[in-house]
């Protein structure tokens, strides 16, 4: 299953190629060398003074870890990610073991997340990434110490046909075109708003 970007540029096919599908495989089960491979995929991830604020609750489907995830998941999630194969949950350490605040911790996070994005489209799988959860249910249930803050679910699993999804509308999202905000409306040169020299800058990226 294939939804490759239209891009202005060649870009590497694991990226062209990556995309967040809602219709997953409920028979499906991802290995457990492949899902060490996105964790440590995630661990290598570049990180200030390699400091390394991500943490990441892992649950399989059918096992207690994944349905706590589930769980926290706000209700339009909670229509199509419990047939993914593993959930994550990324949580970012927003303060320093000296107790300084770690200004970066979410966005090294968000590089922790991007390369397990990266290594599951790899292992032939596909992840998507959610913000729609409880973020205090969830700390709560799995004990998460303050100072860190859940950032993230992510949904991993094997795609499947759009027509297993029983909602309309998370049908109508599974086939619908892919857009990106074009080149020169994201990226500037020396002023805001000036876009930067590309080939082109009639993509959509």
């Amino acid at each position: 299953m294939s939804r490759s970007a239209v891009t202005s540029t060649a870009v590497h096919p694991l990226l062209a190629e990556r995309w967040s599908p809602r219709s997953f495989d409920p028979s499906h089960e991802v290995t457990a060398e492949q899902l060490t491979a996105l964790l440590e995929a995630a661990r290598w991830a570049a990180s200030a003074f390699n400091g390394q604020p991500w943490r990441f609750i892992v649950g399989r489907r059918g096992d207690e870890a994944h349905k706590v995830l589930f769980d926290s998941l706000l209700g339009f999630n909670q229509r199509w990610a419990g047939t993914a194969s593993v959930l994550v949950a990324a949580v970012a350490a927003e303060v320093k073991e000296d107790g300084s605040p770690h200004s970066t911790a979410a966005y090294e996070t968000g590089l922790a997340v991007a390369q397990l994005t990266i290594q599951a489209h790899a292992e032939g799988l596909h992840a998507h990434q959610m913000s729609g959860f409880d973020g205090d249910r969830l700390r709560a249930a799995v004990g998460i110490p303050e100072g860190f803050r859940p950032i993230a679910v992510i949904a991993v699993g094997a795609p499947a046909a759009a027509d297993l999804l029983a909602d309309e509308k998370l049908r109508a999202r599974e086939s619908a075109p892919r857009e990106r905000r074009a080149l020169a409306e994201t990226f500037f040169a020396a002023s805001w708003g000036t876009p930067a020299e590309l080939v082109s800058a009639a993509g959509a990226g």
